[in-house]
């Protein structure tokens, strides 16, 4: 039986807004403009195999990654949407090399905030229906408004965000977001197209029994993170951990969130400076694991005090159950 929920998104946002510190209304059009976006890639995904969206597109991005046509279709649709809302000054997606200025319509550049983005996290699994998602960064600019924004506004370290989320596009359809005021969950109910709170003030367990690391690539990692992983393997206390990888960050963390447990992508002799992107994943992960009773470094270092040198820059990452967390930080600690 279908639960009823009382509470939509839009009632949320209205209810709560002023809770936040800039209650101008600004923010509650661009976290319902995301919401928009979030629907129409969920359509997308939703029918994947049966329209020609699966498989690469031809191109590769700023990364060098091969590009999937569903990444390429979600980057078109939140770019688009958040244009369209003329909420916005600037926009920057791990999909497009350098950032988009935003002129209004009505005033050149009187938006206040800039989104930083990435449109489908994990998509290299679509072609074999594992779930994917959204995850969003929203900061206030520094340069003067009135003005066109400018890189100084992306380069922010992430304890100046004002507002991230991520959307799971999974067994069913989940909005999850901060304001920084706690986190919050909400189900997407397909029938009717409206999102419900489903996930009130999500939070960690302060420890859990989950490991998430790509062990495929233990032979490169740093001796820290090889330690910890035999720790989590050993048979004593309340050990061995439970090894569970998805390879889609926002399911892996979405998991650990609800269950308990400790996401790692560290660097390795491979990939020196770690993989994932410092702005589009690791700052908005970070911001959403700290309101919801976890920790997030990357490595010694608090991951939102990270200042950020450019757009696609890469960095370590480790976040989940605060313990579970405090207890790698020993073990990185020994070897620096």
């Amino acid at each position: 039986m279908l639960r009823k929920k009382n509470k939509t998104l839009g009632e949320f946002i209205i209810e709560n807004q002023s809770s936040f510190q800039y209650s101008s209304g600004e923010l509650s059009k661009l976290i319902n403009a995301i919401r928009l976006a979030a629907k129409v890639v969920n359509h997308e995904v939703n029918k994947a195999g049966l329209v020609d969206v699966l498989g690469a597109a031809g191109d590769t991005n700023i990364q060098g990654e091969d590009q999937q046509k569903l990444d390429v279709l979600a980057n078109e649709k939140f770019i688009q949407t958040l244009k369209n809302r003329e909420i916005v000054c600037g926009i920057a997606s791990e999909e497009e090399d350098d950032f988009i200025s935003i002129n209004s319509n009505d005033e050149q550049h009187q938006n206040k905030y800039v989104v930083l983005i990435d449109p489908l996290d994990g998509s290299s699994n679509i072609d074999v229906n594992v779930s994917v998602g959204t995850i969003f960064s929203i900061y206030r600019r520094v340069t003067p408004v009135g003005t066109p924004v400018t890189l100084e506004d992306f380069l922010q370290p992430g304890n100046q965000q004002v507002a991230a989320g991520y959307v799971v596009y999974g067994t069913s359809t989940m909005l999850v977001y901060t304001t920084g005021d706690g986190v919050n969950g909400f189900t997407l109910n397909p029938a009717i197209g409206t999102f419900y709170l489903s996930h009130p003030n999500m939070q960690f367990p302060e420890k859990g029994k989950i490991y998430s690391v790509n062990e495929g690539n233990y032979v490169h990692f740093h001796r820290g993170v090889k330690d910890y992983i035999k720790y989590c393997q050993q048979e004593e206390d309340d050990r061995p951990y439970t090894s569970r990888y998805i390879g889609s960050l926002v399911s892996d963390f979405h998991r650990n969130m609800i269950k308990g447990g400790i996401y790692m992508y560290p660097k390795s002799s491979v990939t020196q400076s770690g993989k994932l992107r410092l702005l589009y994943e690791c700052n908005p992960m970070a911001f959403i694991a700290e309101q919801a009773n976890g920790l997030a470094i990357g490595g010694k270092s608090r991951i939102m005090d990270i200042q950020p040198t450019e757009l696609h820059q890469r960095v370590p990452f480790f976040c989940g159950s605060r313990k579970m967390v405090e207890k790698l930080q020993e073990f990185l600690e020994k070897y620096h």
